[in-house]
């Protein structure tokens, strides 16, 4: 294989970062799909769309771990 000018080999890397970027992108809609199929079985129906929202994008910059430990030690709501 003959050695690539700058140019060329700037194009071929250029090509090489769109089909990551690609593929970054449906890993990102593949995963963020299974979550979303977890949602229904969830009773949002509890929250307002905003706190749903709400909730799930302070947790997301929170982290899992933290968010997870700040909510367990919220105290249990009455029956209802």
């Amino acid at each position: 294989m003959p050695k690539l000018n700058e140019r060329e080999r700037l194009a071929d890397l250029e090509s090489r970062r769109r089909k990551l970027d690609d593929e970054v992108e449906i890993a990102r809609r593949a995963l963020r799909g299974k979550y979303a199929a977890a949602v229904p079985e969830l009773a949002v129906e509890r929250l307002t769309e905003r706190e749903f929202r709400e909730v799930v994008s302070h947790a997301i910059r929170a982290g899992g771990a933290a968010s997870v430990a700040a909510l367990k030690a919220l105290p249990m709501p009455p029956a209802s």
